[in-house]
């Protein structure tokens, strides 16, 4: 077919889109002091890095999840970067808890392997149109963009629950996944799950395996083992009734064997009388 597309064949489309990013550091200072954030941010963002710190805690390495570290990769523009809502540092940089920011020109310092910003009710736009750019000149592997509100605007393609951006061999910086279903993330061998306000972390696809935060973890291991303690008190308890069954059952054999016992003697006793009247008879 040529010409136009049939409607059809249009919403089946699917484009890539390359090009370069022109370093504007002017553009990209870090704002002064902290932002303010909404409720829904911290909540998804914090549960995030929870979710991050307990995967990162059993991977028997050195890594560092944090939240809003200043990423800064001039050192001719020392203001200019970003701050993610939550990055992954693998690995981090000597005396990170000494450091103010990340900074790529220092020994050490190098790109967070994973980035997740959440999506801001206020600034949508920005998280749907400028982001990937700071990303693709800070040198991430990936950068997930999760949209709990559905917030971003239509104009831009939106909303959607989840942006997936990944860095491809050649070094190129490209969004591979923009719907609200699930999609695979490389650097952490793991599916992002949007659902609702919530974004998992899974195993598997269908989210059978979710990753779990340690406080989750814990509680549980504590069911768990309140499970064991209160079928063990069960089985503790059976165990009793049929010590007390058994009991019962040994005390009637033993009564049952004395009333046996006590008739034996007594048909005896008469047997003899019978005999000893017969002999005087």
């Amino acid at each position: 077919m040529h010409g136009i597309l049939a409607p059809s064949m249009q919403t089946r489309a699917t484009v890539s889109v390359r090009y370069p990013v022109r370093m504007t550091p002017a553009a990209w200072v870090l704002p002064e002091g902290t932002v303010p954030e909404a409720p829904i941010h911290h909540v998804v963002a914090h549960r995030i890095t929870l979710l991050l710190e307990a995967w990162a805690a059993r991977q028997g390495r050195d890594l560092r999840v944090l939240r809003n570290l200043a990423l800064r990769w001039l050192e001719e523009y020392p203001r200019t970067g970003i701050d993610p809502d939550v990055c992954l540092l693998d690995p981090p940089p000597p005396n990170l808890d000494e450091v103010a920011s990340l900074c790529l020109w220092k020994p050490g310092h190098v790109p967070p392997s994973i980035c997740f910003e959440v999506v801001s009710v206020n600034h949508p736009y920005k998280d749907y149109s400028v982001l990937q750019d700071r990303y693709a000149a800070l040198g991430t592997h990936e950068l997930i963009v999760f949209d709990p509100l559905l917030s971003g605007p239509v104009s831009l393609g939106g909303p959607v629950s989840l942006q997936v951006w990944r860095r491809d061999i050649a070094g190129g910086f490209e969004r591979i996944h923009f719907e609200s279903s699930p999609a695979y993330s490389q650097t952490l061998d793991a599916w992002l799950i949007p659902e609702g306000r919530t974004l998992h972390i899974a195993q598997d696809r269908a989210g059978q395996r979710r990753w779990r935060t340690e406080a989750e973890y814990a509680q549980i291991e504590a069911e768990r083992a309140h499970g064991d303690a209160e079928r063990a008190h069960a089985g503790a308890v059976r165990a009793r009734a049929e010590a007390e069954r058994a009991q019962a059952e040994a005390e009637r054999a033993q009564a049952e064997a004395e009333r046996e016992r006590r008739e034996r003697e007594d048909m005896q006793r008469r047997l003899s009388e019978l005999e000893a009247k017969v002999r005087g008879g």
